[in-house]
C-alpha cells in the first residue's frame, strides 16, 4: 500500500512518515497544494491524507479539482477546523473522511483500516486476471498454470501495474515512480532486476504471458 501525506508542518509530517512507514506503509510527502495535485496525478496512491490549510493551494480546493478530473482515491482530510459545517463542506467536496487535529495516531490508523475495507469498483479489484494469470493484491499470491507463489512488495507492485495495464507499453520512469515512489533515489538498474525476478516467476509457473522489452521506452506485458 502506498499513501500520499499533504502537510506544511514539517513536523507533524515527518512524525506521520516516520509511524506510517513503521505500519508497513510507503508513503510519500508533499507541503503545499500545488505540489500534492502534482503527485496525484501520478495516480500510484491507495489513500491520501490531505491538510485543509496549505499554502499555494489549499486542501478543499486540492480535492475538488482531483475529483474534476476523475481521481476517485480515497481521501481522509486532516485538519484543524471541526466545526460541523467544515466537516460537511469537505465530505460534499468528495472526502471519504475527516479527522480533526490533534488526533492520536491509533485513531489515523483505524479509519485507514475502515476506509481499505470498503468495497472498491470492479476495476480497482483485488483480483486481478490476465490470460493464464490470476493476481491478489490483497495476500500477493500469483496464480498460473503450474501453481501458485508470494511475491516481494517491490514484485507485487511492479506486477499490478502491468496488470492494470496489458498489452501497454509502460514507460521506466512510470513504472520507478510506481513501484519506489516521486522521491526515491533508487538506481535505474533496480527495476531491470525485478524485471528479471517477474520473468522467472512467469517461467516457473510455465505461464504463456510474457515482459516485453520495448527498446528506449520501457516494458510491456503481452501473451
Amino acid at each position: 500500500m502506498r499513501i500520499l501525506l499533504v502537510e506544511d508542518d514539517e513536523k507533524l509530517k515527518e512524525a506521520l512518515c516516520f509511524q506510517l512507514q513503521k505500519e508497513g506503509i510507503e508513503t510519500d510527502s508533499c507541503t503545499d497544494g500545488e505540489e500534492a495535485l502534482y503527485y496525484i496525478r501520478q495516480g500510484i496512491y491507495d489513500l491520501i491524507l490531505l491538510d485543509r490549510m496549505l499554502p499555494l493551494l489549499d486542501g478543499a480546493s486540492v480535492l475538488a479539482q482531483m475529483r474534476r478530473e476523475g481521481f476517485q482515491t480515497p481521501v481522509i482530510l486532516i485538519t484543524a477546523l471541526g466545526a460541523l459545517e467544515d466537516k460537511i463542506e469537505g465530505l460534499d467536496l468528495g472526502a471519504d473522511d475527516y479527522l480533526v487535529k490533534p488526533f492520536a495516531f491509533e485513531e489515523l490508523m483505524a479509519r485507514i483500516r475502515s476506509i481499505l475495507r470498503r468495497p472498491r469498483k470492479l476495476s480497482d479489484s483485488s483480483a486481478l486476471l490476465f490470460e493464464d494469470l490470476a493476481f491478489s493484491t490483497n495476500e500477493l499470491s500469483l496464480t498460473g498454470p503450474s501453481g501458485s507463489c508470494t511475491l516481494s512488495g517491490r514484485e507485487a507492485a511492479l506486477l499490478e501495474a502491468f496488470l492494470r495495464n496489458p498489452g501497454q507499453t509502460l514507460s521506466r520512469e512510470l513504472l520507478l515512480t510506481k513501484v519506489w515512489g516521486m522521491d526515491s533515489d533508487v538506481e535505474d538498474g533496480n527495476l531491470d532486476n525485478y524485471i528479471h525476478f517477474l520473468r522467472r516467476r512467469l517461467k516457473n509457473l510455465n505461464s504463456s504471458v510474457h515482459l516485453q522489452t520495448v527498446r528506449g521506452v520501457g516494458y510491456r506485458l503481452e501473451r
